[in-house]
């Protein structure tokens, strides 16, 4: 009489666990490398919208625009904590009672880093960047990281995606 037997041998089991322990060494960091990418690639492309968007806001309804990380009501240099946009009738950078938050961005993740050689980005009314003009950079996880992005905003008030291949956050 035969007998039918289910499951694994040890040799069996140890031998799917090594391959997969394998699997997991080599393809683990490429999954990292790949959030990173993806991150960076999908912030930066939306902090370049909201510029954009800034810009035409201010071009089409006449007002000063403003888009700046806002901390009770004034741009602070923190970038990492979101972007507000607002027309800014009344003090430069300064949430005043007859401005308007026109767009928000949550902040970003805590391990990435932002960098921005100003405190905020400014729109005429014509769509000049009234020297507002630098590069936003992010960086994933470190300041230093490849699969960083950044955007330039030049002094006419156009924002495009930075072509330079290494990019730093320091």
């Amino acid at each position: 009489m035969k007998t039918h037997q289910n499951g694994f041998s040890l040799i069996e089991l140890f031998t799917t666990l090594s391959i997969s322990t394998l699997l997991l060494t080599i393809g683990a960091p490429s999954y990292t490398d790949i959030t990173d990418h993806f991150r960076a690639d999908s912030n930066i492309k939306t902090v370049q919208q909201t510029f954009a968007f800034a810009r035409n806001t201010a071009i089409n309804y006449g007002y000063r625009v403003t888009a700046c990380p806002l901390v009770n009501g004034h741009c602070t240099d923190n970038w990492q904590q979101g972007i507000s946009v607002f027309t800014d009738s009344g003090a430069a950078e300064t949430l005043d009672l007859n401005d308007k938050v026109i767009m928000t961005i949550d902040e970003f993740d805590s391990k990435d880093f932002i960098k921005y050689n100003r405190s905020s980005v400014r729109f005429q009314p014509d769509g000049l960047a009234s020297g507002s003009n630098g590069t936003f950079k992010y960086c994933p996880r470190t300041i230093d990281n490849k699969n960083s992005k950044a955007i330039v905003v030049n002094q006419a008030g156009r924002v495009r995606l930075s072509t330079a291949k290494n990019i730093d956050c320091k």
